[in-house]
């Protein structure tokens, strides 16, 4: 009976810790990644590497949406979220959530692009005219090719008739003639549109303007996550960066990292991308355009 108890005692125990332990670990989420086998398979090794570099622990969580993640930062389900420019601007409205680490992709800047024997040599030339963008409120295919347009004097809202589809289909109804140019994350398109396309030579597309290099994607923090906890996966991530790297590239699905840095980095850094939500007509960027 006395071994029978003890043993009942000693696995109510280890359930608890286990429990305790679970409730402690630190939540972790992606943006853009929907389902928990997703996110494990994808970003599963970048956790493995972020618990050695700060010795704590952490647990995935699986969100279906930014509107979700921005949710789950508001109600201290989740620590802590990888995610892009045009999200933390209107999650940190939202949540008060914080940059912590900046995830620093090289050539990540927007372009405008059209075909080379087309007459168009300047952004004033596409008044009046068609330009494909990708998903609404993308950084880098939406907000950023239209802050292009009005640096340059043309008002993206009035002077353009912009359209939204994805890299491949904007590809394609450039060559057409359906669209006369295209606004886009000029390295990501060619890499995965123009340099794989052997129906015409690369030299049949002309960047009539180029943005400066856009602000990183990040992992950011929540506001309820003490100051301590803050600095100490901060620093972890800094003086582990490589690990921390190479498991965020070990799956393909990551590749657009590739160069990568991480380094530090301040909300301030992202005000140019509030500048592009004024610019696409949204001044209070305190929702997701397109959601």
């Amino acid at each position: 009976m006395w071994k029978t108890m003890i043993s009942v005692a000693a696995a109510t125990a280890m359930s608890l810790a286990a429990t305790m332990a679970q409730a402690d670990a630190l939540k972790l989420a992606v943006t853009d990644v929907e389902g928990m086998e997703r996110l494990q398979t994808e970003w599963g090794p970048f956790k493995s590497a972020l618990e050695k570099a700060t010795g704590m622990t952490f647990e995935m969580f699986p969100v279906n949406s930014r509107t979700a993640a921005a949710e789950a930062l508001r109600a201290e389900r989740i620590d802590f979220a990888v995610t892009g420019p045009a999200e933390y601007v209107v999650i940190n409205k939202l949540t008060d959530a914080r940059p912590l680490v900046g995830l620093g992709r090289p050539d990540y800047f927007c372009a405008i692009i059209v075909m080379a024997d087309s007459g168009i040599n300047r952004p004033k030339d596409l008044k009046g005219k068609k330009v494909a963008f990708s998903d609404i409120g993308s950084t880098s295919g939406h907000l950023c090719p239209m802050q292009l347009f009005s640096d340059y004097g043309v008002d993206p809202t009035s002077d353009i008739q912009p359209v939204h589809t994805s890299r491949n289909v904007m590809h394609e109804a450039l060559k057409r003639g359906d669209v006369a140019a295209i606004g886009f994350n000029h390295n990501s398109w060619v890499s995965k549109a123009r340099d794989r396309d052997t129906s015409v030579p690369p030299g049949a597309f002309k960047m009539i303007a180029r943005s400066g290099d856009l602000p990183n994607d990040m992992i950011m923090v929540g506001s309820h996550v003490d100051p301590a906890t803050v600095e100490k996966v901060r620093a972890g991530i800094i003086d582990h960066k490589a690990d921390v790297i190479a498991g965020i590239l070990s799956h393909d699905e990551n590749t657009k990292y590739t160069g990568m840095d991480l380094h530090v980095i301040e909300d301030a850094d992202y005000d140019i991308v509030r500048s592009m939500y004024t610019t696409a007509g949204f001044p209070q960027f305190d929702r997701f355009i397109g959601d």
